[in-house]
């Protein structure tokens, strides 16, 4: 098989993963909240942005080339943390791991992730990233930062924009459950999706396991008894407001780089950095939490003006293509990160999905680059047609 001429966007292995992977999953992968509003307004926020070519200028060879919090990366562009991600495609942390390893981007991995975060920090190198779901406990989170430390992560993302407990519809619909109920519904979706239903035979029932640790059944040898614990665990004890008292807290525990995930507000953007974050991650997190809440591309400008240029800011929502990172940038990021397209990927081409897309996002943004006249990322905010400022 030719990957190359058989997936050359995100959007045709888009289309490949919703025919690969069961409805249970497909629905919590594809759908946000509600009625969807927020995921589709990310994807229409960032196109409606607009660039303006510099054809006088020479950029023959666009550099995708950054330093971002200290580090040298090959490009602006990192995978932002998806939790369930070994449900979506089994084995998926792992497989997009070692694929941002090979090409010196970002990975994050996330607290309800399906692989520890021991291995993936062996597998990512200094690539890999941690995001924290803040438990109730200060113990808890004290602990999972201590390990953080010991396995040698130096960036930790706090995600604040889940204080409380959602209510998604398809989810609530589908039944969606780790382990999936083994109804008749969701038996004939596996048997009706081989692809999916092999590789789950072969990794075996994902289970939360960065919190085994710190519920009673952490140790049991009972693999469903276990699974349902770290389940309860999450929904009662996971998740909160993240106060200025707890953020600073955190601040004190983590001694490395430390960014706060889920800004929207430009007042709380400047408040989260005068207590002491390293930086910030401009997200409604893809629409997943808030079907009013406003987008990236929305509230971009305003973040940026109120806590000034130096301060790092990652850009996340929406974002299909080199093109959409560019459009990013040029609104005052200076690095994005995204999820779907990686998990559109991994579902649609398994072991090589990593390795396509990341190799597809760097040719798209360096076509855009060359097209826009723009031989730097550092050049891009210059391209931002003044329509979209005035909008």
């Amino acid at each position: 098989m030719n990957i190359d001429k058989q997936y050359p966007c995100v959007a045709y292995m888009e289309t490949a993963a919703k025919q690969r992977i069961p409805d249970f999953v497909r629905d919590y992968l594809y759908h946000g909240i509600s009625r969807g509003v927020s995921v589709r307004k990310n994807v229409e926020g960032l196109d409606s942005v607009m660039l303006m070519p510099h054809y006088l200028h020479d950029a023959d060879k666009p550099n995708l080339r950054c330093n971002f919090l200290g580090r040298n990366y090959n490009a602006p562009f990192g995978v932002a943390p998806m939790g369930l991600a070994g449900l979506i495609w089994p084995n998926m942390e792992r497989i997009l791991a070692a694929a941002a390893k090979a090409h010196n981007i970002p990975y994050t991995l996330s607290t309800v992730a399906t692989v520890s975060l021991e291995e993936i920090r062996q597998i990512a190198g200094e690539n890999a990233w941690f995001q924290l779901y803040t438990p109730q406990e200060p113990d808890v989170r004290k602990d999972l930062l201590r390990r953080c430390h010991e396995a040698g992560y130096d960036v930790v993302m706090v995600t604040v924009d889940v204080p409380f407990k959602t209510r998604r519809d398809h989810d609530i619909r589908n039944g969606l459950s780790v382990p999936p109920r083994f109804d008749l519904k969701t038996l004939w979706q596996m048997v009706t999706h081989p692809h999916w239903s092999l590789r789950m035979l072969g990794t075996g029932i994902p289970q939360f396991v960065n919190l085994k640790p710190y519920h009673e059944a952490g140790q049991s040898r009972n693999v469903g008894r276990s699974i349902r614990e770290s389940t309860k665990f999450i929904e009662e004890r996971v998740g909160l407001h993240i106060t200025p008292q707890i953020f600073a807290e955190l601040r004190e525990l983590w001694p490395g780089k430390l960014l706060v995930k889920g800004v929207l507000d430009p007042a709380e953007a400047k408040a989260y950095m005068n207590l002491g974050a390293d930086g910030l991650i401009v997200s409604n997190h893809g629409g997943r939490q808030l079907d009013a809440a406003p987008t990236a591309v929305d509230v971009l400008p305003a973040i940026r003006a109120t806590v000034g240029p130096t301060v790092p800011i990652i850009a996340d929502g929406g974002i299909r293509s080199g093109l959409d990172i560019a459009r990013m940038l040029a609104l005052g990021a200076d690095f994005v990160i995204m999820g779907r397209p990686f998990a559109f990927a991994t579902a649609a081409l398994d072991q090589q999905g990593g390795e396509h897309v990341m190799n597809i996002l760097k040719a798209e943004l360096q076509a855009t680059m060359g097209q826009l006249g723009c031989a730097t990322l550092a050049e891009l905010p210059a391209c931002l047609h003044n329509q979209c400022l005035q909008n």
